[in-house]
């Protein structure tokens, strides 16, 4: 089974010079988990939930947060973001990526097609999924 078979679609970006705020708005109201960084067309980074957890202030949105904390949301992604991806082509196999993913240590990888346009991306949820799917048609 290709990659093109399961993977997601539907792929949100940002630009290397948005804001944390702008990444934090996106992760609060979606079920994303990254987003691709993309400047001139070309895929440049990936931002994790993780990321933006480690780069923002824990007291946002106590009783405990100051100025200094809110300022951590006008950092760019640029500061946080992974650089130089881990790709894998939509016609590769499932257990190749599968190996890139515990290989690279990496828990998503953008996918491309052949002239190396982002055409969806694979997360270990989407394999789960998959792997779930078959599951249920082996075992009724």
């Amino acid at each position: 089974m290709a990659i093109a078979d399961i993977m997601t679609r539907k792929v949100v970006s940002i630009g290397m010079d948005d804001t944390l705020a702008e990444v934090k708005t996106i992760f609060d109201n979606t079920k994303f988990h990254h987003l691709l960084v993309i400047q001139s067309g070309n895929l440049v980074g990936v931002v994790s939930d993780r990321d933006l957890l480690k780069a923002i202030s824990p007291n946002l949105g106590t009783a405990a947060e100051t100025a200094k904390d809110l300022a951590t949301l006008d950092k760019k992604v640029h500061q946080v973001m992974s650089r130089k991806p881990v790709v894998v082509n939509e016609t590769a196999a499932v257990h190749a990526a599968v190996s890139l993913i515990n290989e690279k240590g990496v828990s998503c990888l953008p996918v491309v097609n052949d002239s190396g346009k982002v055409v969806g991306i694979l997360s270990w949820r989407d394999i789960f999924r998959e792997l779930e799917r078959v599951s249920r048609q082996k075992h009724g």
